[in-house]
């Protein structure tokens, strides 16, 4: 799978009350940054779902180094970064657009599902060798 960077504009509303980017926002943009991921790679999670399994976030770590602030326009870079078996971790990087300095770094791991049994499964063929 191809990396992607998306690109994100801080909105007053993901700041908390010292104006920088709360922590827990960086989540929402690794989410965000892993469904481009997806789509770009030309899965939809629509199109998982009409193959019968889904990918939900099993672990979530995120190292935070320094704050975004209001409007920052952030740069956010998703990548596979490892799979085994059943399992896929998706890596993503937050910089400030233009800059080389990590904001934040973290991945989430995931578990390919079925969605009949809920059971874990093997990953689809176009996942089963997808780290860069």
């Amino acid at each position: 799978m191809k990396k992607v960077v998306m690109e994100y504009r801080v909105p007053y509303a993901d700041t908390d009350q010292m104006g920088v980017v709360y922590y827990a926002n960086y989540l929402v943009l690794f989410e965000r940054a892993r469904n481009e991921l997806m789509r770009e790679n030309g899965y939809t999670y629509k199109r998982c779902e009409e193959e019968g399994w889904m990918l939900p976030v099993v672990h979530a770590e995120l190292d935070y180094k320094k704050p975004a602030k209001y409007d920052d326009l952030l740069e956010v870079t998703a990548y596979v970064s490892a799979q085994k078996g059943v399992r896929i971790e998706i890596a993503c990087e937050v910089r400030r657009k233009g800059e080389s300095e990590i904001l934040v770094k973290g991945f989430t791991r995931h578990c390919f599902v079925s969605t009949e049994t809920f059971r874990p499964i093997p990953p689809p063929e176009a996942f089963s060798n997808c780290v860069d």
